[in-house]
């Protein structure tokens, strides 16, 4: 009905304006993110090697796929990652805070008793991650997590 009584201008028109205001749904296209290089594996990613890509109307992004540039600046790639390509979430992964053979000092605390002790590491980690280190004095092999200053934490097993 709304057809015949408005004109062909009054009817785009009339849609503009309810796309304007929400009222149907908005075509719009998505943005992804694709390295505009190849980036290898290990490499830190920087947002000077990735470019936003505007998909083709009614193409839509697979799940998994990142698209927001500050969810990649500084991760690492955990593999190949090339050019043109989708980046899916799990192809990268935090920077290690520690480095496997590195030393770094191991906290155990239970109340108000701290224990601190020296150790190197046997695995990479970053914030959050379950490794294994071993004390530089007994040799005991202990694992701990990895504290966002690079401190390992270890709890009574």
């Amino acid at each position: 009905m709304i057809r015949h009584a408005l004109g062909s201008k009054s009817r785009r028109l009339a849609l503009v304006l309810a796309l304007a205001m929400g009222a149907l749904p908005a075509f719009a296209s998505e943005v992804v993110l694709i390295p505009n290089r190849v980036i290898y594996p290990g490499e830190a990613i920087s947002l000077a090697a990735l470019k936003e890509v505007t998909l083709a109307p009614g193409k839509r992004k697979p799940d998994g796929v990142i698209t927001i540039a500050t969810e990649l600046d500084g991760k690492v790639a955990k593999r190949t990652l090339l050019p043109g390509r989708y980046i899916p979430a799990n192809s990268v992964r935090d920077a290690w805070l520690v480095e496997q053979g590195a030393t770094v000092q191991v906290f155990f605390t239970a109340g108000v008793l701290t224990i601190s002790a020296s150790a190197v590491t046997l695995q990479p980690g970053s914030a959050g991650d379950l490794i294994k280190v071993r004390n530089v004095d007994s040799g005991k092999v202990l694992s701990g997590t990895v504290m966002a200053d690079g401190s390992i934490q270890v709890s009574a097993t």
